[in-house]
């Protein structure tokens, strides 16, 4: 890990913060890897949803870990904040790069981010050493 702290110096304090940066990181691993065996596999697209909904819980997991780990108090809080952010912004991109709107069961997508989020929080705060 001392190898990676010193070609990268830059550490984001704080603890929601630092879980988007985790979980975006991870969904774009997730991504790349997705792609990579669609391209090298008989995978068709049709069939990548279910993937792509494995890849985004793990990733807000990841992501809410870190942000639960990180944080002072009250893990479950900044899980399920990391997760709640983590579900705005994808929307968010959604909205700007495929030109498609909001429909109303969309929002239910929110309900397992904050979920997730916050089991995700609850590990990583009790993960955190004393």
């Amino acid at each position: 890990m001392e190898h990676i702290r010193r070609f990268m110096p830059f550490r984001i304090a704080g603890p929601t913060l630092s879980g988007l940066w985790y979980a975006y990181l991870w969904m774009m691993l997730g991504a790349l890897f997705l792609s990579l065996l669609l391209k090298w596999s008989p995978l068709e697209e049709t069939s990548l949803s279910t993937f792509t909904y494995v890849i985004h819980a793990l990733s807000l997991l990841i992501g809410s870990f870190v942000s639960g780990k990180r944080s002072e108090r009250k893990g479950w809080y900044q899980g399920a904040i990391t997760g709640i952010l983590y579900a705005i912004l994808l929307f968010v991109i959604s909205f700007l790069a495929l030109d498609s709107t909001f429909k109303g069961g969309d929002f239910f997508y929110f309900i397992p981010a904050f979920l997730i989020g916050a089991i995700g929080g609850i590990f990583g705060k009790n993960a955190r050493k004393n």
